[in-house]
């Protein structure tokens, strides 16, 4: 397969990682390389972001906002 061929993988500004078991369980958000803090709900990551000028119009879209270990609904660990 060549790079033409591969599927786009974007770098989103925004990567939220999978949930941290803990009263209250978080995930890490990370804005262009730089944790800057804890999301207890998909809210946190909002604000996070608008602290750094970034308005998400899509929490669904990759090329903006990157979900480890979940998505936008996963705020519990399994």
């Amino acid at each position: 397969m060549t790079e033409i061929d591969s599927p786009h993988i974007g770098n989103p500004r925004i990567l939220v990682f999978g949930v941290h078991p803990g009263p209250p369980p978080f995930r890490i958000v990370e804005i262009d390389g730089q944790v800057v803090g804890e999301a207890r709900a998909v809210t946190d990551v909002l604000e996070a972001a608008a602290a750094f000028g970034i308005t998400v119009h899509d929490l669904d879209d990759p090329e903006v906002v990157r979900w480890v270990g979940g998505d936008k609904f996963t705020w519990t660990a399994h």
